[in-house]
């Protein structure tokens, strides 16, 4: 008994990696704020640390409600552990998303861990396994937008409220595109449990591809605008400066 005890706090203890990442994210955080050595560079740590530190939580959350759903090989996997090494496709859950957010300016969703939804008892569980991932993410955007509701941003610190803007806005990115009912992303997750099974046959098999299909949506300029219209819409409706996430955006690229 005092084995499996000792084993299953294994399973929900923090990573050091992720610790490490939440450090990272308030160092640069804190360096951006006092205007410490080069505040581009503070803004690029705050911003890159943050994000990933909300991509593990989203996962996170889709981990721990399966696990609370009755799927408990998720705890043997080490994603309950919020370490980002563990997830099953380390490129597309955390190499991708990051690159397109120094080079697009955007929070692209990815998948990353392998849910045993057999093993989960209902379709609402299931469904919801999928529905907290994005939640995490817009419930992180509304938590970044509070300080601006009190109008604590100041002139002398603009590099530190460009960057927690923009950390902002990337959290409702990767929210509502997530919530897309696209194969492969959580949006579908939610809707697959109530989809007729020829349909949802036929649209499981498109799953992998489903990450292309979001480029090629964003390649697509019409598609682009209305998405991006959408977002800076909610950025403006919680309170997030448009301004800021803009100078944001191009602050983090230092090398620049």
């Amino acid at each position: 008994m005092s084995y499996q005890l000792g084993a299953r706090r294994e399973h929900f203890r923090p990573s050091p990696i992720f610790a490490a990442l939440v450090a990272l994210t308030l160092a640069g955080g804190a360096m951006a704020y006092l205007g410490f050595g080069s505040v581009r560079f503070d803004v690029f740590l705050l911003v890159i640390g943050g994000w990933l530190v909300s991509l593990c939580l989203h996962e996170f959350a889709h981990a721990l409600t399966a696990y609370k759903g009755g799927d408990h090989s998720v705890a043997a996997r080490g994603y309950l552990t919020l370490n980002p090494l563990k997830y099953t496709h380390v490129l597309l859950s955390i190499v991708l998303p990051l690159l397109f957010v120094l080079l697009g300016g955007i929070g692209l969703p990815g998948g990353a861990v392998w849910i045993e939804r057999g093993a989960v008892r209902g379709r609402f569980r299931r469904s919801m396994i999928s529905a907290v991932g994005p939640a995490v993410n817009i419930v992180f955007g509304l938590a970044l937008a509070v300080p601006f509701w009190f109008d604590l941003a100041r002139i002398e610190q603009r590099g530190f409220w460009s960057g927690l803007a923009f950390l902002g806005f990337l959290q409702f990115t990767a929210g509502l595109l997530n919530l897309l009912p696209i194969p492969g992303l959580d949006g579908y997750g939610i809707i697959q449990e109530y989809l007729p099974h020829d349909w949802r046959s036929a649209l499981d098999k498109a799953q992998p591809w489903g990450m292309l299909f979001v480029f090629a949506l964003l390649w697509w300029q019409p598609a682009n605008r209305v998405f991006f219209t959408v977002v800076f819409f909610l950025c403006d409706l919680v309170g997030l400066p448009t301004g800021l996430v803009s100078e944001g955006s191009a602050t983090i690229r230092f090398w620049l």
